[in-house]
């Protein structure tokens, strides 16, 4: 889902001062699957006008309803072997034999134009992220209230095989063992009330010093003049 970028100055030039502009954020949403990460995920791209969801690059095989450029950038192995060779991808993985991974050119682009970025990924592509890119890197993990919740969800859903949810379930207790690695902690009760709760962390990580370029000349031009 792609929206006109908002605007990333801040302040300054309307006035004639030094104009001060944001730099971009990679927002990155993990959790073990059915806590509820990707319909977190959904309702921030409605609702932030500047976050958009990272499209990755894939070797599997484009399906039906899928469009190019829009779901995955699709691409054969030998392309993906060089993007590998390149250090053209800020993470990468093979999954049921197929692989996945982030252009690194189209995110940098991004943060340099002031636009956020949203990842919904595993602690494996945020550990690798975060060995690229680690400035620019919000890490949110969001955990399921209780064990029994958790399957719960992953019943209701009506996705998986009873044998899926098993093996999801056996998986869960290694994702979360990951959590002291992430920046915040989300214990998802209410989709709502973590959706606002994300947001609010989105909007403070927005106003961090660092990510505000030109401040130091702005802030000068502030100060009275002798």
């Amino acid at each position: 889902m792609n929206r006109p970028a908002a605007k990333s100055q801040i302040a300054g030039a309307e006035c004639g001062q030094p104009a001060v502009h944001r730099r971009g954020l990679l927002l990155v949403l993990s959790s073990p699957s059915g806590a509820g990460k990707s319909t977190i995920s959904r309702a921030l791209l409605e609702q932030e006008d500047n976050l958009t969801l990272s499209i990755s690059v894939t070797t599997r095989p484009k399906r039906p309803a899928e469009t190019d450029g829009v779901h995955y950038h699709f691409i054969d192995k030998a392309r993906f072997a060089e993007l590998i060779e390149q250090d053209a991808l800020l993470e990468h993985a093979e999954v049921f034999g197929n692989r996945y991974g982030t252009p690194r050119s189209e995110v940098e682009a991004a943060l340099d134009q002031g636009r956020d970025v949203l990842f919904d990924i595993d602690w494996q592509g945020t550990q690798q992220i975060a060995g690229k890119l680690p400035n620019d890197l919000v890490r949110v993990f969001i955990l399921p209230p209780s064990l029994e919740e958790l399957e719960a969800r992953l019943k209701r859903r009506a996705q998986d095989t009873d044998e899926e949810v098993r093996r999801r379930m056996s998986e869960a207790a290694s994702e979360m063992s990951h959590w002291p690695e992430y920046d915040y902690i989300l214990v998802n009760h209410d989709i709502d009330d973590s959706v606002a709760k994300v947001r609010a962390i989105v909007a403070a990580e927005r106003l961090r010093r660092e990510r505000q370029i030109g401040l130091t000349d702005f802030v000068d031009s502030l100060k009275p003049r002798g």
